[in-house]
């Protein structure tokens, strides 16, 4: 039996380690993890992996076999390797461990950015709770879960330095010099969007960013859809149209300090399925990963996945 109160199983748990996610990061923590599993008599199992197929395999294999939670010790780009694995599942359960380049889904969540601490807040006091999840079907039909946020545009090609050239870089700040790397040649998306579940059915312009979350921020803490829930059953639709140079300047430090985008060219929409599309073929991101081109439709999978977080006293859960 675990000897943490949390959770029970006669099952250990499986830590599903991507050693190169945050610029190496993975690795490191990797190492502490284990030692920390040692000490606390922790019944887990350890697995690396360092490609997205390799990593879902070992997940669709382990989740066949009878592993009950399976950690993903990386980015928000390597969970959503895992919840794409292991997604319909009725008998797993997933815990995130933040040891990526933004780590916004441990933050939506209320976990520490350090995996040590983030594994032992949910060993001692977490509960599984059945999250939304966004579905996006690009041009190819191909379709892709994601849990954080996604989107087209500047972000989208912001994504590719952030993966490339910057990725040993973490937090908020690796995805501004990625921005303002993109801003080189990005000059802008004219987008139409078909909106359901909002009062507003159709949106049309010139987009600098037009972003679809589940949580409130992404890209390290830019927080695009501050009202975002993972359990209200909804997406945030987030319009930014193009501004200047100067604009884009004024904005930056606020931008770099807190995470905050002020500005009347925002928009933002509560929606339940969106469909997007841009005067040519352009990138869609999900979580920091290039998963298709446009035209796209996103839409809400409410209640997609047992995932671990923080557990919430009861005067929180009222007022939240």
């Amino acid at each position: 039996m675990s000897t943490f109160p949390s959770f029970s199983s006669q099952v250990p748990d499986l830590i599903l380690a991507n050693p190169t996610a945050g610029g190496g990061r993975g690795r490191e923590a990797l190492s502490r993890l284990k030692a920390f599993g040692a000490e606390r008599r922790w019944r887990a199992e350890f697995r690396s992996a360092e490609s997205s197929p390799e990593f879902a395999q070992i997940a669709r294999e382990e989740a066949a076999a009878g592993r009950e939670r399976i950690f993903a010790l990386g980015g928000d780009g390597t969970f959503q390797a895992l919840l794409n694995a292991v997604a319909g599942s009725a008998t797993v359960s997933l815990g995130v461990l933040p040891a990526g380049g933004g780590n916004d889904l441990a933050s939506a969540l209320g976990l520490s950015l350090d995996p040590v601490r983030a594994a032992e807040t949910i060993l001692m006091r977490g509960e599984a709770v059945s999250l939304d999840a966004a579905r996006a079907r690009t041009a190819d039909g191909a379709e892709r879960l994601y849990m954080g946020g996604g989107g087209v545009g500047l972000d989208a090609e912001a994504a590719r330095f952030a993966s490339g050239v910057y990725r040993r870089m973490r937090g908020r700040t690796r995805y501004l010099l990625s921005a303002i790397r993109a801003l080189g040649t990005f000059r802008g998306t004219y987008v139409r969007v078909s909106l359901e579940g909002s009062e507003q059915t159709s949106l049309e312009g010139a987009a600098l960013v037009l972003g679809v979350l589940n949580t409130p921020s992404y890209g390290g803490g830019l927080r695009l859809a501050p009202g975002a829930g993972l359990e209200d059953g909804r997406l945030d639709l987030v319009f930014l149209g193009n501004l200047s140079g100067l604009e884009i300047a004024r904005m930056l430090p606020r931008l770099a300090a807190t995470g905050e985008i002020r500005t009347v060219r925002i928009e933002r929409h509560r929606v339940t399925r969106v469909r997007i599309l841009t005067e040519r073929p352009c990138a869609f991101h999900a979580d920091g990963e290039i998963v298709g081109m446009t035209p796209v439709e996103i839409a809400v999978v409410p209640r997609a996945m047992r995932v671990w977080r923080p557990r919430r006293n009861p005067t929180h859960a009222r007022d939240g």
